[in-house]
């Protein structure tokens, strides 16, 4: 495992059953009142009731929050908020997928800092500390637990919002890889295809260093080597807590250097025709390569993310490598498939061109580059971008 940087944090516990030291963990923060965060899925599957027997073995106090949904909302937030406050809790453990971690991570930011989630959005807009966050990810996915950034969504407009403030960052990451068996295999996929793009995207955003290259590099060498393992073989231990570390290094990259554009033409797909996330980003990662190899720079980047991998260093090979993850996946390859409209293309466009991520694209992109990613992707018969 390459040792994960923690100027500032988390402390990343790793390997088969860790999380049944997550009680001697929180009390190793100095805490004795725990907000638990998940989903009822991960309750009901039994990994909430493993965490909760070791922290009060520990001696801590249990307040349980399960009912996060997928892609997060103020609301959500506002109603983990009310339990928070009520269990005067000193440390919040997130236990489940990204959405677990956001609405974590967006409790907190009320729960020390008052206002509302659009007060925080961008970065470092928090004045007061946080309580202590543990973030025990079930899904190999968003790295969330390697990110100070909450994604939480506005309810009316579905705008997500990335706050990020490094005192939000995890104190500690647990990385069970026996958590993640329970996966259905298509959130093994979607999850997997997440991770698979934000590699491929850190290792060449405008914001790129050599700490987030390092990290995007090893999560894509892991990610072409194991995606299809574990879905081929959903009880291999060994190759779940590769896609575990491999979905951490991605998200460690994130934090350092930002995604791009697969993610901007995403995010209007879900939000605009509920396109499950892993879905939407494995739709347009391939145009986004090709788009953004007609950059020299860019496609040196490529180049080299292939050649880490031990495949040939050319960016055909890159793209090959990604095909077949998303064939091995099963995941939709065209809009089509996903019953988008071609007439839904400007507006799609419109908003992918006004999302975060765009600006660190590495090649320069606004609506009109939009409208060609999409029809680029539209159908099978469609030129490439």
């Amino acid at each position: 495992m390459m040792p994960f940087p923690e100027n500032p944090r988390p402390h990343v516990v790793f390997g088969p059953d860790t999380v049944e030291q997550i009680g001697s963990l929180a009390r190793s923060l100095n805490t004795h009142r725990a907000l638990l965060v998940t989903d009822p899925h991960i309750y009901e599957a039994g990994h909430a009731p493993r965490a909760i027997r070791s922290l009060e073995q520990a001696g801590l106090a249990v307040t349980v929050f399960d009912r996060v949904r997928e892609n997060p909302t103020t609301e959500d937030v506002d109603a983990c908020l009310d339990v928070a406050l009520k269990a005067n809790a000193d440390v919040i453990v997130g236990i489940g997928g990204g959405s677990s971690m956001d609405t974590a991570k967006g409790c907190n930011f009320i729960l020390t800092n008052g206002g509302r989630m659009a007060d925080y959005w961008g970065v470092d807009k928090a004045t007061q500390s946080m309580l202590p966050f543990i973030a025990v990810p079930t899904t190999g996915g968003t790295g969330s637990e390697c990110q100070s950034f909450a994604l939480i969504a506005d309810p009316m407009t579905h705008q997500k919002m990335a706050c990020g403030d490094k005192k939000a960052a995890a104190s500690i990451a647990i990385l069970d890889p026996t958590l993640t068996t329970t996966q259905p295999r298509h959130v093994t996929a979607n999850t997997g295809v997440d991770a698979l793009t934000h590699a491929v995207e850190t290792a060449v955003t405008l914001k790129r260093n050599d700490l987030s290259l390092r990290y995007a590099r090893e999560a894509f060498k892991l990610i072409a080597a194991n995606l299809a393992r574990v879905l081929d073989e959903p009880n291999d231990i060994a190759a779940r807590g590769q896609m575990l570390l491999a979905a951490a290094y991605a998200g460690t990259a994130i934090e350092h250097s930002m995604l791009g554009a697969a993610h901007a033409a995403a995010n209007p797909l879900t939000a605009q025709f509920h396109v499950v996330h892993g879905q939407a980003v494995g739709l347009m990662l391939p145009s986004v390569v090709r788009y953004n190899a007609e950059d020299a720079e860019a496609r040196a980047m490529y180049e080299a993310l292939a050649a880490h991998a031990g495949l040939e260093p050319t960016v055909e090979a890159l793209l090959t490598c990604i095909e077949s993850l998303l064939d091995a996946a099963k995941m939709p390859r065209v809009l089509e498939d996903v019953n988008v409209p071609r007439d839904a293309i400007g507006a799609l466009a419109a908003d992918a061109a006004s999302q975060w991520t765009a600006q660190f694209n590495p090649r320069p992109i606004d609506a009109d580059g939009f409208v060609g990613l999409y029809e680029a992707t539209f159908s099978s018969q469609s030129p490439t971008a």
